[in-house]
């Protein structure tokens, strides 16, 4: 063999030109992401930016091209823009570990797009499990609907209705009539209207009735609604002069009588149905009120809010008055919700006297606030359910939930806890417990029912994180926490959602 001398020199430019191969070979290797772990690690966060992956080349990976037939290719692109700021930010912070690849990198870039992709596709209004055990939860959509109730929506609102035909006629008609006379036969009112809700059932009669005039309320009865939304404001935008009597807790017929002037131009008293107060309190009954106005010639109005149709006190719920029953007290006018104790879609009711009721149904305000085809088809149904007592008691969730016997309760309890303790009692402490329930919605503040509930307490993470992950569900889990359980309380769970559940609690493992 031919010994090759080779002098210092080209040694030296051999290694040279060997390094640069070597560095080339690095760069194309790491540009196309396909090295598990970094030779040189790089510490520098501007050093650690520039080696990010930009959009193009995030756009041209097998994970992202499955996504652009499936996706809009702007909601893609914001999806990879959204994931590759939140790592410049956690570079930055110093929070993203120097010694990640740059394959790891890509993959949990990958993993976030992908995700944000499939949220941002995702209606944001959708279905959730109500495993807290507050009936008409508010932010939980209150009233829940019924399969057949929804069946007769969706062949309303796949087609076209008669909403303001009159098909005896052949003409223009209106989208009242189709509620106004079950109205009235279920209440005993003269006339019936309904809104959007109560809160503009009571502007819109404000407004009618008493514009520019003195309307007297007891001071114990200016309540405040969800949202930071309050009597007092209602009654301003309508047009009216607030005139308070009494005192928080007391408030006599007197007090009334007393203020009464000829700028008076109704008596408004409002059911406290999310508060109550206790103790040294004295309320003027209705039908005394009814008669001072009748006396003065003033109308009388009561904001009833939740409005129920049933006697709910067999079910051990009491002081909750019925329409019908707050009517024949004399009162001239009577306003309440659709979506409460009424089973029924977001609406507000105005039943009461033909007298009053008709210049409000000429009110210009009643556009802004009238109701869809939806709301009239929902509730028109609702109400056709209540002229059987017995069978709304069966068909109205709201009603079902209200009613259900403690035993049924606890069988469905213990069902739903043998499911989860033969999927995953290897990682939770899986309980059944006596607990209660509330009817929620701002009605009966002070009252509960009793319920039987399934405790979970995690072996591996903690309760808080546990809730967390059920509200990320398909669908989302909203559950209560107590003492360091997870509650799942089974009135408000319906039949064919305690294998839903299972399932995702087998999922989370």
């Amino acid at each position: 063999m031919k010994r090759i001398e080779i002098s210092g020199a080209e040694s030296r430019i051999g290694q040279k030109n060997q390094a640069i191969a070597f560095c080339q070979t690095l760069w194309y290797t790491e540009k196309n992401f396909g090295t598990n772990q970094n030779p040189m690690e790089i510490t520098s966060p501007k050093a650690r930016l520039r080696a990010l992956p930009s959009v193009s080349e995030l756009l041209l990976q097998a994970r992202v091209q499955e996504l652009l037939p499936k996706f809009p290719r702007s909601i893609v692109l914001n999806a990879i823009r959204e994931a590759l700021d939140a790592l410049r930010e956690k570079i930055m912070a110093g929070d993203y570990p120097p010694s990640t690849s740059k394959k790891m990198t890509v993959s949990a870039l990958l993993d976030r797009i992908t995700d944000h992709v499939n949220k941002s596709a995702r209606p944001h209004l959708q279905k959730v499990i109500n495993a807290t055990g507050i009936i008409i939860h508010t932010n939980l959509g209150r009233a829940p609907l019924s399969s057949p109730l929804l069946e007769h929506l969706c062949a309303i609102a796949g087609g076209y209705c008669n909403l303001e035909y009159d098909l005896e006629k052949g003409e223009r008609g209106s989208r009242h009539v189709h509620m106004e006379t079950i109205l009235k036969d279920l209440t005993g009112a003269e006339s019936a209207l309904v809104v959007n809700n109560n809160a503009a059932a009571v502007l819109v009669t404000l407004n009618t009735l008493a514009a520019s005039r003195e309307v007297i309320v007891s001071r114990g009865e200016l309540i405040e609604i969800g949202g930071a939304f309050r009597l007092p404001d209602v009654m301003k935008h309508s047009g009216c002069i607030l005139r308070e009597v009494g005192t928080t807790n007391r408030t006599r017929l007197s007090d009334y009588r007393e203020a009464i002037s000829p700028e008076t131009a109704l008596l408004l008293t409002s059911h406290t149905s999310n508060y109550r107060i206790l103790g040294f309190t004295e309320q003027v009954p209705l039908k005394e009120l009814a008669t001072l106005g009748r006396q003065h010639h003033i109308a009388v109005v009561k904001d009833l809010g939740s409005g129920s149709f049933v006697d709910l006190s067999p079910f051990g719920l009491k002081d909750e008055p019925t329409v019908s029953a707050t009517l024949r007290s004399g009162v001239d006018l009577v306003t309440f919700s659709g979506d409460k104790l009424l089973g029924g879609p977001q609406a507000g009711v105005i039943v009461g006297k033909k007298k009053y009721l008709d210049p409000i149904k000429q009110n210009a305000l009643l556009r802004a606030v009238r109701i869809d085809k939806f709301t009239v088809a929902a509730l028109e149904y609702t109400l056709r359910e209540y002229q059987d007592i017995d069978k709304a008691l069966r068909s109205v969730p709201v009603l079902q939930m209200l009613a259900c016997p403690l035993d049924e309760i606890k069988r469905k309890a213990a069902r739903l806890y043998r499911r989860l303790k033969k999927s995953v009692a290897d990682a939770f402490e899986i309980g059944l417990a006596n607990d209660i329930s509330y009817p929620g919605g701002g009605a009966l503040p002070l009252q509960s029912l009793p319920t039987r509930v399934v405790t979970l307490v995690p072996k591996s993470f903690s309760v808080t994180e546990f809730d967390n992950r059920l509200r990320q569900c398909r669908p989302p889990i909203i559950a209560r926490v107590s003492q360091e359980k997870l509650i799942i309380d089974v009135r408000t769970v319906f039949a064919n959602e305690i294998p839903m559940i299972s399932q995702a609690l087998e999922t989370l493992l």
